[in-house]
This record gives C-alpha cells, structure tokens and sequence, in this order.
C-alpha cells in the first residue's frame, strides 16, 4: 500500500494565527486539492495528521471539528479527491500528550491503523513539529512553503533529507514525475 501522510492548516488549507475556527474560515490552497486527487490516481491513500489544539483552548467543538472536516471531504470530493483518514490531536501544548506534533503518538497510530511501517512514507507539513513528527517515525519529510513554511525554513533546523517545495501541488507533481521516471523492475522468466 502506498501511503502519504499531511498536515492539514498550512497544507491543505490557507492557515490563521487565529486559528480554523468554523467551515467559512476552511478555505483550500489553491490546487492542494487536486493534488490530492492526483495523489488517489496514482494510488496512494491520503490521511491527514492534524495538532487541533483550538479544542483545548475551547475555540471550538468537536461538532465544529467534525463540519469543517466535513466541508474538507465535500470540497475535496467535488475535484475527485479521497482523503482516507484524518488524525488529530485536541489537546494544548501544555497537556504534554504523546499525539501532540512533534512527538510521534499520531504516526504511531496511522502505523498501527493502516498496518504499515512508515519507513519511507512521504510527510508533508509546513512546519518544524510536523516534519520531525513524521522523522522519527521514519516518514521521509517535505516541507511546503506556503503556510508557516517560509517561515519555517527561514528558521532552519529541519529534519536531515527535507525537501522544500512552493506548495503541495508541486510537492506532488515532483514526487509523482521522480516516481514515473524510475526504471520498471527487470523480471526473469525460468527457462
């Protein structure tokens, strides 16, 4: 099984400092979706690693959770796209969780659910805590500028072997065109 893990907020979705707080505030980058799409063409399953940490600090609920991820599914099933899962994280940095980026308790799970090993599994974030997340857990980090990204990267210190891109769109295009170019394995028929 092919699989590819991402952050939502800052991947998927234009980010706030002030938090996604309702469906009206999800509104996708553009062409993150039909990456995506891509992505499901070419047979990888999409699941989604999310810290939503606006739960803890009572910014919004569970049923507000549930409508913006509802919206995302809709939006993202309009372009043909399939997102298989969605992680998350409610809790505040201070609640000190193991699922909580950039601790790996929310790979591990994905690991766990799916009945995979993430080693080599492509991760896309935006910023340091998602990509060390996926690191430890042996994913293979991108990140995307858009977001906390330029920021990110300005900020330095990311996990050995990241790979930066302007956005998920292109983060696609690359991996999918790097994966089409690689020679098909030789099979030998016994004679």
């Amino acid at each position: 099984m092919k699989l590819i893990i991402l952050d939502r907020d800052g991947v998927i979705n234009q980010d706030s400092a002030a938090f996604i707080k309702s469906p009206a505030e999800w509104v996708p980058i553009p062409g993150s979706l039909e990456a995506i799409a891509r992505l499901n063409q070419a047979g990888y399953r999409v699941v989604i690693a999310s810290n939503q940490s606006g739960i803890a600090r009572e910014l919004f609920d569970m049923s507000t959770l549930n409508a913006i991820h509802q919206k995302m599914h809709a939006s993202a099933q309009l372009v043909g796209a399939d997102i298989d899962a969605i992680f998350f994280c409610p809790h505040a940095a201070i609640d000190n969780c193991d699922c909580r980026k950039p601790k790996a308790g929310m790979f591990e799970e994905i690991a766990k659910r799916f009945k995979v090993s993430l080693r080599g599994v492509p991760t896309v974030g935006d910023s340091l805590r998602d990509l060390q997340a996926g690191f430890i857990s042996g994913c293979l980090p991108y990140l995307v500028l858009t977001g906390k990204g330029e920021k990110t990267r300005e900020t330095g210190g990311l996990p050995p072997g990241t790979q930066v891109f302007p956005d998920l769109a292109t983060m696609v295009q690359a991996m999918l065109a790097r994966q089409s170019a690689k020679p098909p394995a030789v099979s030998t028929i016994p004679s």
